[in-house]
């Protein structure tokens, strides 16, 4: 099935929670299955995973391919390559390390078009895939169709959040649990389920529910997005490819074990 239009910010907009796998493997095929599979979303990761602009080129095309949304998290301060990938056809950026008002202004000018932000025009791969020909119908719809996630994940972060969160362009949280934990306690524990971070996760959601925008995460396991959707949040990161891959060889080994 052929993915048209811009389905995350459509779900968001009904009121929907959205579950998006997250892909580390700069494999389009391996995101196309996860997105087959049932993921109404699928992040591919451009800050610690392996893909590079030619596969990410191909991974998003493949991802809606599969019926599903494309989101790409983008090395820390590469706006630059966040506009790239919405000319891909990125229908989502998560950009790490949003930590003050300035930096996510400037996450915003490079993902909106004026007068929200100033991103330069050249959506031609985007309109392909979305199945739009008229480049102002893009235009005129595109600021409210790319979603813009400012990933929340250090002590400077949370103290600015409310003003980050305020910021015209940004359109959600992203809660980073394993930076914050380490954040949080000085380098000294690497705990994404720490005291400190789960105190923290209502501050994120209250601040983007007070701005009314979107309050995400990236979650281990579907339990503690169940635990995190209770508190106001709506958008889950789960798991990985690597964790699937693992997991499904590990219960392989077992069943041959036995």
């Amino acid at each position: 099935m052929t993915s048209t239009g811009f389905s995350l910010a459509r779900r968001f907009a009904a009121g929907e929670t959205v579950h998006t796998a997250w892909c580390g493997l700069p494999s389009p095929i391996v995101a196309e299955l996860i997105g087959r599979e049932g993921f109404p979303a699928v992040s591919l990761d451009g800050q610690h995973g392996l893909w590079d602009t030619a596969s990410m080129l191909a991974g998003i095309a493949a991802v809606r391919m599969a019926g599903a949304a494309p989101i790409v998290r983008v090395p820390v301060g590469d706006f630059a390559f966040a506009s790239r990938a919405l000319d891909f056809g990125a229908e989502g950026i998560i950009a790490p390390m949003i930590n003050t008002a300035a930096d996510a202004r400037a996450f915003v000018a490079a993902t909106k078009y004026p007068p929200l932000g100033e991103r330069s025009w050249g959506p031609n791969r985007a309109m392909m895939l979305a199945g739009i020909s008229d480049q102002k119908s893009y235009l005129a719809s595109a600021n409210k169709t790319v979603v813009t996630f400012a990933m929340i994940e250090t002590r400077t972060a949370l103290k600015n959040i409310d003003a980050i969160m305020s910021t015209p362009g940004i359109d959600a949280a992203f809660l980073g649990p394993s930076d914050l934990s380490i954040a949080l306690s000085d380098g000294e524990v690497l705990d994404p389920h720490s005291k400190e971070v789960d105190k923290n996760t209502i501050k994120i959601a209250k601040a983007a529910l007070k701005a009314k925008k979107i309050a995400g995460a990236y979650c281990a396991s579907p339990e503690r997005a169940h635990e995190l959707e209770r508190r106001g949040y709506r958008f889950f990161a789960i798991s990985s490819d690597m964790a699937f891959l693992r997991a499904g060889a590990a219960a392989v080994v077992k069943k041959i074990k036995v």
